[in-house]
């Protein structure tokens, strides 16, 4: 999942669907959550949600951008407990793989690896529509939609190494991965070519400023 950093408040809100626009140009017009481009499907979501903290409802360090599907199942869950982008690395916490799928990285402690599973059951973020996996509710199109871009993601890769002697190559990469959204699919697939992975780094609005490491071991869903 991609770690952002929103910046200061652009202004003081007195509706917090207000920050929609100021928050897509700081962040980009991603999910910060599944990370789809929606550039008219996003709205305004809580951090820690209304319900639990009403004093934070206005607080624009407590907002992000967030689909349908991610709002929906985050819901009033209360995210204390959990990895969060805006506030931990979480670039290396998830694993992606082909297919559409998301699991918790290996190699970490117990509590890391807890409070990245909590991340993952807060918004849903393994459900797919295999056999004997969490599955989606009819509309909820996110773990197709990264099989998707993971195809087209592998595609850029092929033609990136054919085309390595030419410096278009890696603007090329860029802006596809900018049009397709699904920032951890792109990190995942060139997770050995260290100059894309910086390049996509510094192309994605409000990517925060964190080490780049290789993705910790994992091992793919079975």
């Amino acid at each position: 999942m991609r770690p952002v950093e929103r910046g200061p408040a652009p202004r003081i809100y007195n509706d917090y669907a207000n920050a929609r626009n100021d928050l897509v140009d700081r962040l980009g017009p991603y999910c910060s959550y599944c990370e789809r481009r929606l550039p008219t499907g996003l709205a305004v979501e809580h951090v820690f949600p209304r319900g639990l903290y009403a004093d934070q409802t206005l607080d624009w360090d407590n907002f992000l951008l967030a689909c349908v599907n991610c709002n929906s199942v985050k819901s009033d869950n209360d995210p204390r407990d959990v990895f969060l982008p805006d506030r931990d690395n979480t670039l290396l916490v998830l694993s992606y793989f082909r297919g559409g799928y998301v699991g918790v990285a290996a190699g970490m402690d117990a509590t890391s690896t807890r409070r990245a599973r909590g991340l993952i059951d807060l918004l849903g973020l393994d459900r797919h529509g295999a056999a004997n996996w969490p599955g989606p509710a009819p509309r909820d199109e996110r773990w197709c939609q990264r099989e998707e871009v993971w195809k087209g993601a592998e595609k850029s890769r092929d033609l990136f190494l054919s085309l390595d002697e030419f410096p278009e190559a890696l603007e090329l990469v860029v802006q596809v991965a900018l049009g397709s959204g699904f920032f951890s699919v792109w990190m995942t697939v060139f997770k050995d070519n260290a100059e894309v992975k910086q390049a996509l780094m510094e192309a994605f609005p409000g990517t925060a400023a964190v080490r780049v490491a290789r993705n910790p071991a994992a091992c793919p869903p079975s």
